[in-house]
This record gives C-alpha cells, sequence and structure tokens, in this order.
C-alpha cells in the first residue's frame, strides 16, 4: 500500500507541475477536470451523481469555467442565481421527488467543489501565478506531512476526538509552524532567482500566507473526513490509487486555494 500511495503522489505531484508550469488551456483543463470529478464524488455521496440535479449541477460547472475563461467572472453571482432556479424548477416540477436537503446539496457541491477549485486557475492567472499556484500545494500537502510527524513525536491532546481520533493539537500546531516554515523558504528561493516579482519581505509574506493556508487547510480536512463518517465511507472515490478519490486528496487544497488567493491579492 505504501509503495502504491508514493509511487500515486509523484506521479500526481509531476503532472501538477508540468500542467502548472504550461498553464493556459492546459491547467484550464485539468482544474475542470478534477472539479467534475470531484463535484461526481460528492454528488454520488448523496446518490445524485446520475440524478437530474446531478446533471445540471455538472452542466453549470462548465459553464461557470467558461465563463472564468472569458474572463466575465462578473456574470458568476447570476450564473448561480440560474443554477439555483433550475434546481427549484425540478423541486416543484418533480414533487414530492425531491426533498429540499437535495436540493440544497446540488447547491452546496457547486459552491464548495467546483468554486473553491477553480481558485487553482484564479490563482494561475495572477502574476507570478504559476509560483503562486504552487504555494496553495506547498501550504495544504505540507501542513498535511508537518502533521503528520508532529503528530506522531509529540501529538498528546486530541484536535476532534471523536471526528479524527489520529489527529492531535500538537500536530495541528506543528503543521502550521511547518507550513510556515516551507512557505518562507519557498518565498525566498523564488525572490533570490527571480522566479517571482514581489513587494517587501517575500519570505516573510509567504511565511504568513502560508500559515493562515495551514489553519484553515485543517478545517477542510476535518470537514471532508465528517461528511465520509456521516454517509459510514471510506474513501470519496479510487481515481488516485492509495490516497482515493479527487475529495479525498484535495480536501485541504479545496479550502485553502481560496485563502491563498486572497492574501496573494492583499500581500503581494
Amino acid at each position: 500500500m505504501f509503495a502504491t500511495r508514493l509511487a500515486s503522489g509523484i506521479v500526481l505531484v509531476a503532472i501538477a507541475v508540468i500542467s502548472i508550469l504550461l498553464g493556459g488551456d492546459v491547467w484550464f483543463g485539468v482544474v475542470l477536470f478534477i472539479s467534475l470529478v470531484g463535484l461526481y464524488e460528492l454528488y454520488r455521496v448523496f446518490h445524485l451523481e446520475r440524478d437530474l440535479l446531478g446533471m445540471l449541477g455538472y452542466v453549470f460547472a462548465v459553464l461557470y469555467y467558461g465563463l472564468l475563461h472569458a474572463g466575465w467572472k462578473e456574470f458568476v453571482t447570476e450564473l448561480l442565481i440560474g443554477f439555483l432556479i433550475c434546481l427549484l424548477a425540478c423541486y416543484v416540477f418533480a414533487y414530492p421527488k425531491y426533498r429540499t436537503e437535495q436540493i440544497m446539496t446540488a447547491l452546496f457541491g457547486m459552491v464548495y467543489v467546483v468554486f473553491m477549485l477553480s481558485y487553482l486557475y484564479q490563482i494561475r492567472r495572477l502574476e507570478d501565478g504559476a509560483y503562486l499556484t504552487g504555494l496553495v500545494f506547498f501550504c495544504a500537502w505540507g501542513c498535511d506531512t508537518c502533521a503528520y510527524v508532529f503528530g506522531m513525536l509529540f501529538g498528546r491532546h486530541k484536535m476532534a476526538p471523536i471526528l479524527s481520533p489520529k489527529k492531535s493539537v500538537e500536530g495541528g500546531i506543528g503543521g502550521v509552524a511547518g507550513a510556515a516554515a516551507l512557505g518562507a523558504v519557498y518565498g525566498a528561493v523564488g525572490a533570490h532567482f527571480g522566479l517571482l516579482e514581489p513587494e517587501g519581505n517575500t519570505a516573510l509574506i509567504f511565511a504568513v500566507c502560508c500559515g493562515a493556508g495551514a489553519v484553515i487547510s485543517q478545517i477542510g480536512d476535518l470537514a471532508a473526513s465528517a461528511v465520509k463518517r456521516n454517509h459510514d465511507i471510506k474513501d470519496y472515490g479510487h481515481l488516485i490509487p492509495g490516497h482515493g478519490g479527487v475529495l479525498d486528496r484535495f480536501d485541504s487544497v479545496i479550502i485553502t486555494a481560496p485563502i491563498i488567493y486572497t492574501l496573494a491579492l492583499l500581500l503581494l
């Protein structure tokens, strides 16, 4: 299992690095693909993946990415309202086939998976976007790794004893500190080799971004686990051998990407 997990992890990182460096339509296609797969995985938990509500979700996800690609972000609110209207139309005209929980789940999936993952694409379109996109993964996956190591070495107090018994407060603190340190190194390297043109102390700014993102990433990790526990499933999917599905591997990235995007606009 470890060998499979390691091998697929290496392949995943290689695909991510190459796609981010190429940018443009390549990165757009990759982010769209993982968003659609992630949406399918979430809808499958609620048995909507092949239902009309799910089909509407996929269609509006593609339309949303079309708006981003065309640079028409000002119409995103109207798109979301249009999606909700279509869901409500299904709700009333097919009554009593659907319950309110299903309508809310379909809308939740659009925001949680599609909108939030799209920030990976939106970050790439910023100045120095290729380097900043890498910051999301350094933050999310770096926090995961550091939290695991610190938790194994020093973990004493449970962070969420019922939801995730193995996660500790010490591990969480170590994850934030480790991610901040990785961010500082990443920022210093980028500035030293001219890979980005920042304003101010890049190492400090990247450390702040990674530290803040790491705090949020742990919420994303636990939230994804909570959904699985609520519905008694082990993994969201099997797309990535040894890791599970897109939502299993990108659970922390999903919630970190919008934070890094916002901090990049504010601080860089």
